[in-house]
């Protein structure tokens, strides 16, 4: 991969748990992905985002936790078998898995949703510096993600939230461009 910016942001790509290869990423570097998502825009200086990282042995606990809380949770008549299989193997080929938290600051002349804005954007610059040192990365929102239940497992406040968890691993895929379904034009009104 270049550290050209453009090709950077042309070539980030979501890159599923189960195209993954297993091999471990350093938790230093994992900490310098944290150190570049740290610098995202945020407004009021309030720094919204917080997460939780689960590496080594950490990664299957979540993973397993994670399927036992969709058990518990999930009305009988909602449970699906496969979904609980997936969240409790969704990290056996990951090397880290990240909560990406919105933890609400104390103005609340600040909209929440600033601060949720402000969270994605410090995942993009992860996910940027992740895709720069050919990382993959895939961005979870399934199982208990919105739920009280995992706001309890992470600690949380009820003015808190869970925006995803982030996968994060090496794989044999070679890095590719995207597409996009829309043309910009339909996208952007010039005045």
């Amino acid at each position: 991969m270049t550290n050209n910016i453009q090709d950077i942001i042309l070539y980030r790509r979501t890159v599923k748990p189960t195209a993954m290869n297993g091999r471990k990423i350093e938790d230093e570097t994992v900490r310098e992905l944290l150190r570049l998502a740290d610098w995202a825009p945020t407004h009021g200086l309030t720094e919204p985002w917080y997460f939780v990282v689960y590496s080594g042995d950490k990664v299957q606990q979540f993973c397993t936790d994670h399927a036992e809380l969709y058990k518990q949770f999930t009305p009988a008549t909602n449970f699906i078998l496969g979904n609980y299989e997936k969240l409790k193997t969704q990290g056996d080929l990951a090397s880290h898995v990240i909560a990406v938290v919105m933890k609400r600051g104390a103005n609340p002349k600040i909209p929440e949703i600033e601060e949720v804005a402000a969270t994605a954007c410090a995942v993009e610059n992860l996910w940027l510096a992740a895709t720069a040192q050919n990382i993959a990365v895939y961005w979870g929102s399934g199982g208990m993600t919105y739920t009280p239940a995992m706001q309890d497992y992470l600690g949380l406040r009820d003015e808190d939230k869970v925006l995803g968890f982030l996968y994060l691993g090496y794989t044999e895929e070679a890095p590719r461009t995207g597409r996009r379904l829309k043309p910009l034009e339909e996208k952007v009104k010039w005045m």
